[in-house]
């Protein structure tokens, strides 16, 4: 596995078997940064955008109907999905006014419900809250560092290939490119590979799980220069020089902020679940009513 998947994969994890952690709100992919203040226009959240029936609809209410799961549209342009969240909350205010006058609110199953609903509303905007505590430019950098550091570096080669049919017809190729023939030359005219051919031969950096088997043993065997004797593999028979070794550069911090933040957000919100679990008194019953022992997490 190459250096900067380890990383990436590292940043995630780093060595730590979180807690699996039942609940919705644990299972959402926490919400990305903020973008700053300065690119988005402020907008007043009591600003009436509708009215149906006398009940105002603000710009309040369309940010918290843009947040819910349900209501994603990621491929409608601005205009068309504010113009749908405003028929939607339209149509909401109208059904819940019907549903009321129903007395769809007066029994014990919808009280349970609004119960739950409000418990999740409270834990989703506590967990949020807490993530975004954890997910600092300062944290960010040091979760970066330490893990990058952390990651042992992984050689990558550099290398150029002639791809030929059979063993002669590669020994013949050795010969040529061995006896001073310009490699990328020849394998412009011989190789058997579409993808390299028109490059010379050129492979670009690789790490050795990025080949078969026989190929990158005899390409990670060679220095700087070198060119191998013939390698049989299930595409045919190679003939390869080694243009360049050299340790894998790190993902950038740039390139990995996203999963960084990500997991710092993760990371506050389990350790947070985890701190009120400790503190608080559980007991489980059976279908009899009697206490379960608890098993220790």
């Amino acid at each position: 596995m190459n250096r900067s998947l380890n990383v990436r994969k590292s940043l995630l994890t780093l060595g730590v078997a979180l807690p699996l952690l039942a609940g919705p709100a644990l299972a959402q992919t926490p919400p990305a940064p903020a973008t700053s203040a300065a690119a988005v226009p402020a907008v007043d959240p009591a600003k009436v955008v509708a009215r149906v029936n006398g009940i105002e609809i603000t710009e309040g209410d369309l940010a918290i109907a843009a947040e819910d799961s349900a209501l994603q549209m990621p491929n409608v342009p601005d205009e068309q999905k504010r113009e749908l969240l405003t028929g939607y909350l339209i149509d909401l205010k109208l059904g819940a006014k019907a549903a009321e006058a129903a007395k769809v609110g007066s029994g014990t199953e919808f009280a349970r419900k609004l119960a739950y609903n409000r418990d999740k509303t409270l834990l989703d905007e506590y967990l949020d809250q807490e993530s975004k505590k954890a997910v600092t430019p300062e944290a960010a950098r040091k979760l970066y560092d330490e893990t990058v550091k952390s990651v042992p570096a992984e050689q990558e080669v550099r290398a150029r290939h002639i791809l030929v049919e059979n063993e002669d017809e590669a020994k013949t190729i050795a010969t040529r490119v061995k006896g001073g023939e310009d490699f990328a030359k020849v394998a412009g005219e011989v190789s058997k590979d579409p993808g390299s051919k028109t490059d010379g031969g050129d492979l670009g950096f690789f790490t050795k799980d990025r080949m078969v088997e026989p190929f990158a043993e005899a390409a990670f065997k060679l220095e700087a220069g070198q060119i191998s004797d013939p390698v049989k593999s299930q595409f045919g028979w190679h003939v390869i020089k080694v243009e360049e070794k050299r340790n894998k550069p790190a993902p950038t911090f740039e390139e990995t902020k996203d999963q960084v933040e990500a997991y710092l957000a993760r990371k506050a919100q389990q350790d947070l679940i985890l701190g009120l679990r400790k503190n608080a008194k559980v007991e489980r019953l059976d279908d009899k009513g009697n206490l379960v022992e608890q098993k220790q997490p």
